[in-house]
């Protein structure tokens, strides 16, 4: 079974979800056989680069919101953190553009580090204050991952997983997505928001359940009725011979 997940390691919403997907799938009896991939999105493909402001000052100025109206949400935010077991800091979050921590997420993938680079780019950026535009920090990132030096040159010097990015962005768009995070599984269910975990074992539980159901293709069709086979179906062979 095959999850996907949107995501922007600028949303706040995005690493609760992560959380309480994780919980669920901690507890989930055939994990072993759920892949689960991260995919681009972004907030606002706007931003600059650097940002030279406060969060709050970015979300009052560039979204239209209200000080007062921020700040709350911050504090209701902040405490859904917590209850996962996570220490916002939205005071020292670095607001900058995420589109090369994206990429530097598609170059971990290729080293099978894809979820090790997430959480490190969400846990820094939300709790850690790092800068997650900065080439300085970026590169130290993919150093503890284990990535070749060289290759994190070419992340900066090239325009290489810009791609494998932007098809992500269009992916989500072809999907209906319009907000992260988004959990699509086998491309048949999809879950939008940070989700209760109690919600994320349904979807996991029943999603393999149907998943391990055969649906025979045709069934209720005019003519599907009445024929030799067994089944009521087409001609067929079976353990007491063939039908004639």
């Amino acid at each position: 079974m095959k999850i996907e997940i949107w995501s922007d390691v600028a949303c706040p919403w995005c690493y609760i979800g992560k959380r309480r997907f994780e919980a669920a799938l901690a507890e989930f009896p055939h994990r072993e056989s759920v892949e689960v991939q991260w995919r681009s999105y972004q907030l606002d493909p706007t931003l600059p680069e650097h940002y030279d402001g406060t969060e709050l000052e970015y979300l009052s100025t560039r979204k239209g919101m209200a000080p007062a109206q921020v700040s709350q949400m911050f504090d209701h935010v902040a405490e859904q953190a917590k209850g996962e077991g996570l220490n916002y800091r939205f005071d020292a979050v670095v607001v900058a553009n995420s589109f090369t921590a994206h990429r530097l997420i598609h170059l971990a993938a290729a080293h099978g580090k894809q979820d090790a680079a997430k959480e490190r780019l969400l846990s820094d950026h939300f709790e850690h204050g790092k800068d997650i535009g900065s080439r300085e920090y970026l590169t130290s990132l993919g150093q503890d991952l284990g990535i070749d030096a060289g290759e994190l040159d070419e992340l900066f010097t090239t325009d290489k997983y810009a791609d494998d990015v932007r098809f992500d962005f269009e992916e989500g768009r072809a999907l209906g997505i319009s907000g992260v995070p988004f959990f699509v599984i086998d491309r048949k269910y999809g879950l939008s928001g940070a989700q209760p975990s109690a919600m994320f074992s349904q979807a996991l539980n029943q999603a393999w359940q149907e998943k391990q159901t055969l649906v025979m293709a045709g069934a209720g069709a005019p003519g599907s009725e009445g024929g030799n086979g067994s089944d009521g179906g087409a001609e067929a062979c079976g353990p007491d011979g063939c039908a004639i």
